[in-house]
């Protein structure tokens, strides 16, 4: 049997990436810049439309950044729900590329999607429960748990949590929501803010890495304790860019949870690690939400 001829999008804070793929071979991709829906979902459209009128897909896997609709059964699913993405609120997403494509459409957050990848293809084989976090524009964390990934009223917003703030830390947050919540604190924007350049550029020695270590110590010592994943893999371009990232984090998260778990010391370094797929768990995983297996 052929593989599986696949379209997928992957709606970024800072860029979306449309692809082609057979199975998971990734044919080809393309990435224009995220500015306004109007500009750069019109790009994406000249993009699907001189591929379909190629060879027509056999499903669309989009993988947008969210909060989004992941229910069928409601209104909302396929659109992007109340976003800090300035402009973003309120896009039928799922819908457009309906009308454009008419396929088979999965659609999931960019993060679920990427855990999915993971749990599929990456670090996270044979688990029955891990985590993607990321960390760039935005702060997210997809949950896959027995295969699938997690949706309830909505799906997983763990950036928005409030952390115990490092001591001495008094930075405001830059989340239009919340404020300091841990994305309002050390995604890309409020890491820039901090220091005053932007975090893919941000000197791996510079002191605002202690506060941005601690809080996503926190963010990942609430996860363990709400959700107990097997496998946490750290991605993002901040954290791809920086493999010590994930052992510095590990003593965060085991000074955050004070001795909790006797074995957890023990099993951590192969728990949380830069995700094996490094930039690849987002495209991949708009195959993975494509196509079920």
């Amino acid at each position: 049997m052929d593989d599986p001829y696949i379209f997928g999008l992957e709606l970024g804070g800072t860029k979306c990436i449309a692809l082609r793929a057979e199975g998971r071979r990734i044919i080809e991709s393309v990435s224009v810049p995220t500015t306004d829906p109007d500009t750069t979902l019109a790009e994406i459209d000249v993009v699907f439309d001189r591929w379909q009128h190629q060879r027509r897909p056999d499903a669309l896997g989009i993988a947008s950044f969210g909060p989004v609709g992941v229910d069928r059964a409601r209104t909302d699913w396929g659109f992007v729900l109340d976003t800090p993405k300035l402009g973003w609120t309120g896009v039928d997403i799922a819908g457009r590329y309906r009308r454009l494509i008419n396929v088979q459409i999965g659609f999931d957050t960019d993060v679920n999607a990427a855990a999915l990848a993971e749990a599929r293809w990456g670090g996270a084989v044979g688990t029955s429960c891990n985590a993607y976090v990321t960390l760039g524009t935005g702060v997210g964390v997809g949950i896959v748990a027995h295969g699938s990934p997690l949706h309830g009223w909505l799906h997983p917003e763990f950036g928005h949590l409030r952390a115990r703030r490092l001591a001495g830390d008094d930075f405001k947050g830059n989340c239009p929501f919340h404020g300091d919540c841990i994305e309002g604190l050390i995604c890309g924007p409020a890491i820039a803010a901090r220091s005053g350049m932007p975090g893919d550029r941000l000197e791996d020695d510079h002191p605002v890495w202690a506060a941005i270590i601690h809080d996503l110590g926190e963010l990942l010592a609430s996860l363990i304790l709400a959700v107990s994943p097997q496998k946490i893999a750290l991605g993002g371009s901040i954290a791809c860019a920086r493999p010590w990232l994930a052992k510095r984090v590990r003593q965060s998260v085991i000074a955050s949870l004070g001795d909790y778990f006797a074995n957890l010391p023990r099993e951590i370094d192969t728990m949380i690690e830069i995700a094996t797929l490094q930039r690849q768990a987002g495209p991949l995983g708009t195959i993975a939400v494509a196509w079920p297996p």
